[in-house]
């Protein structure tokens, strides 16, 4: 069964661990994440409470969110039971922090993190849990070295749990953050895994608290070493252009966004993960050979390491 105050203490403290190492980026001439905690009365369709932390116009980050949420419903949405539809109608729980992180410097790429908990429960049958999450990297001009510090990052975090584990795991976020509508993944992948039991719950807690206490050495120190990097109106631009895929996979695919609005959750928490400032084109192609054009070169899945 799963133990919820041992979860709830681990994802407040990793959330207040990962909002301390953020705006150590910052530094202390750049913001602060503003502080918002919430709370959904017991009664509406979904209730709990929660803690979202918003940066926006900052020295590093033009906008990003942590949060933690602690809620629980009536019946598990359909995002959550396309998979396993022996579970619809059960009521559930769910706990996690969330994170997304867009940098202003186009050099910087997009991360984004998550890990949580479910628990589902009808009557006197069998409660079922399972954890979920990860993290992946959305680079606008990668760098190979930046790319192959994450992963080999993602790996490190998964090695204790068995020597296929981050294959595993790798190939699922692969296969996740994929537009289908475009045919084009979302960036150069990570690590991702959902309905995890198996091994009983010490195992699983270990390995999403891995994962969790993974991120900041997977991604911070990539935006520390790029965050100066010269920038024009030039990558601006197609930064902008490129975070459109951003939010068409999070409105279209992310089972994480539809499960909250699906289930009646926060709209404001659940689309923190947006970016500031996009833009979209018609049919709009690189130039050959131009530095825009490498990202292309290096989003189709592959072996990192």
């Amino acid at each position: 069964m799963i133990d919820a105050e041992r979860l709830r203490d681990y994802f407040t403290s990793l959330q207040t661990r990962l909002v301390t190492a953020a705006e150590a980026i910052e530094g202390s001439d750049g913001r602060r994440f503003r502080v918002d905690r919430w709370q959904k009365d017991a009664g509406a369709p979904l209730s709990g409470s929660g803690c979202t932390c918003i940066i926006e116009g900052g020295r590093v980050f033009e906008r990003g969110g942590i949060a933690f949420s602690k809620v629980s419903g009536a019946a598990l949405p359909a995002s959550a039971t396309a998979k396993r539809p022996e579970l619809a109608g059960r009521a559930f729980a769910a706990m996690g922090v969330s994170l997304v992180l867009h940098p202003e410097n186009p050099f910087c790429p997009t991360a984004h993190m998550n890990v949580r908990a479910l628990l589902a429960t009808q009557g006197d049958a069998e409660p079922v849990w399972w954890f979920g999450g990860g993290m992946d990297l959305t680079p606008y001009y990668p760098f190979v070295e930046d790319v192959r510090h994450f992963h080999r990052a993602c790996r490190d975090a998964l090695q204790p749990f068995g020597e296929d584990c981050h294959a595993r795991y790798k190939k699922w976020c692969d296969e996740y953050f994929f537009l289908k509508h475009r045919n084009e993944p979302r960036g150069v992948g990570g690590i991702f895994f959902d309905d995890l039991c198996e091994g009983g719950f010490e195992r699983c807690f270990a390995l999403t608290r891995a994962v969790g206490d993974a991120f900041p050495v997977a991604y911070l120190p990539l935006v520390d070493k790029r965050q100066a990097t010269p920038y024009g109106e030039r990558e601006r631009d197609f930064q902008a252009y490129r975070r459109g895929r951003y939010v068409e996979f999070n409105l279209v695919w992310d089972r994480g966004t539809l499960f909250g609005l699906q289930s009646g959750g926060r709209t404001e928490s659940i689309l923190m993960s947006l970016p500031p400032v996009v833009k979209w084109r018609y049919d709009w192609q690189p130039e050959p050979g131009s530095a825009e054009a490498l990202l292309y070169d290096v989003l189709p899945p592959r072996d990192w390491l």
